[in-house]
């Protein structure tokens, strides 16, 4: 081969190879390099049982917070009026008194009767002490008792206020919110917790008292229920709702057992809780209940806790309500029937009244 030639093919492999590594997407390693993981599998859905409370795995509910028609229980722990005090009627003293006669003794708790006296037994009799303070009342008593007595010395006290008998006991929360305090007058504690109830009120009574101390508690829960619905068959279609105070504790089976359980027309196979859904949510929330697990087998992964709000509806028999169904079509035309046939028979004796007397009838005329 001429050498011209031969450079032209040196030069022609030459481009050849340049092209091929311009071409070429970079450096390559030859190395073997570790397959690239799968990504995880999808983690399932959670079962209705772990994603709502059930018997053996309990929520606390929320801090409790005071509506109508919830009943407070008040206990006054210290009373003590501003001063000067005035006695009234109502107010119960503590009256001792020294140099009385030893058959005669005088002294105890001793009530302001509604005309605003005490009563210190036979030979003293009543002393009125109404819009007196405690001192005034002192003097008075004691003047009254050295009228038949001689040096006679007494001390008074205040037991306890006709007013702190308005406070301490149940309160009814009424629909505007606010319980009674009777000469104290009314405290509005709607939406509150029983602390910030205590606060308010006692915030309230500094009006009229000297740094009162007042214990709270919930006496009736009565605002916060759950609903179960039980459906029966019939020309109606009834639907029975009970009412029952939501304590916190309750379960399907404890909310069931307050019906005294399913009736014949229950179906076991379609219970289930409506739960109110939370602000904005948009969907519904619905609870299957397995009636037959709970009760024979003591499953407890749909015995749900059952929460303020909550309706548990327990469906009619399939069987029964296709039965009454089925009763409802059909006993419009049986009564039609019924008339008919009476009407026949009526219209048949009068055209053979022998038949009546004759031993003949309808069905053998027919």
């Amino acid at each position: 081969m001429p050498k011209s030639e031969r450079l032209r093919s040196i030069s022609a492999a030459a481009c050849l190879l340049l092209a091929v590594v311009a071409t070429a997407p970079g450096c390559q390693s030859f190395r073997s390099e570790a397959p690239t993981p799968p990504p995880p599998p999808p983690i399932p859905p959670l079962s209705p049982a772990q994603q709502v409370p059930i018997e053996k795995a309990k929520v606390s509910l929320p801090t409790y917070r005071i509506e109508p028609p919830d009943i407070l229980d008040i206990d006054a722990v210290k009373i003590v009026p501003k001063s000067p005090y005035r006695i009234s009627p109502q107010d119960i003293l503590t009256v001792s008194a020294t140099g009385t006669l030893a058959n005669q003794p005088i002294g105890g708790n001793l009530p302001v009767d509604a005309g605003g006296a005490i009563d210190l037994g036979p030979g003293i009799g009543r002393v009125n002490v109404a819009g007196l303070s405690l001192e005034e009342a002192t003097e008075v008593v004691e003047r009254q008792l050295n009228v038949t007595l001689k040096n006679a010395q007494v001390s008074i006290g205040l037991a306890q206020t006709a007013g702190q008998q308005q406070i301490s006991g149940e309160h009814l929360v009424a629909q505007d919110g606010r319980i009674n305090l009777g000469v104290y007058g009314t405290v509005y504690v709607a939406g509150m917790t029983v602390e910030e109830a205590r606060t308010a009120i006692e915030t309230h009574l500094t009006r009229y008292l000297d740094n009162p101390k007042i214990a709270v508690d919930i006496g009736a829960f009565n605002s916060k229920v759950y609903y179960v619905i039980m459906t029966t068959p019939g020309a109606n279609y009834n639907q029975i709702v009970s009412r029952f105070p939501a304590l916190g504790n309750e379960t399907v089976l404890d909310a069931l057992s307050q019906v005294n359980g399913l009736s014949q027309l229950s179906s076991k196979h379609h219970i289930w809780i409506s739960r109110p859904a939370p602000d904005g949510c948009g969907c519904d929330q619905i609870l299957p209940v397995d009636w037959d697990k709970i009760t024979m087998v003591a499953n407890t992964s749909t015995n749900y806790q059952v929460f303020p709000g909550d309706r548990i509806f327990v469906d009619c028999d399939k069987l029964y309500a296709t039965d009454f169904a089925v009763q409802k079509i059909v006993q419009p035309f049986e009564r039609i029937f019924g008339f008919t046939t009476i009407g026949i028979q009526a219209l048949f004796r009068l055209e053979h009244p022998q038949s009546a007397f004759g031993g003949s009838n309808l069905t053998s005329h027919w």
